[in-house]
């Protein structure tokens, strides 16, 4: 259950980082009442699963994937510019974290 509440965390915070752009610096109400409702959540999430997972895994696999999640949101949505640099980056993000995973993690 740890690694559901993981992957929740996720996309609880993508979700409310996608809101932090679409309130545009707070000026739009409903967004910003959101990225604050969707964080909360997501760190609620995000302590269930670290009964079970080391913070040293979970915390990578949570920034690593939604680094990668909303990189591929400002890319798909805000049609944000997408290079051969960014490719790589967002490859070799996915490349530790699987790393990390591969290490272990559940206690």
């Amino acid at each position: 259950m740890s690694w559901v509440y993981l992957f929740l965390a996720i996309l609880l915070e993508v979700s409310g980082t996608t809101c932090l752009k679409l309130s545009q610096g707070f000026t739009k109400l409903l967004p910003s009442v959101l990225l604050f409702i969707l964080y909360g959540f997501s760190f609620i999430s995000f302590s269930l699963a670290l009964k079970k997972i080391e913070i040293s895994v979970a915390y990578a696999i949570w920034s690593g994937v939604g680094t990668t999640l909303i990189a591929t949101v400002g890319i798909l949505w805000f049609r944000e510019p997408l290079s051969a640099l960014k490719i790589i980056s967002i490859g070799l993000i996915i490349i530790g974290v699987i790393g990390l995973r591969l290490n272990g993690g559940i206690h």
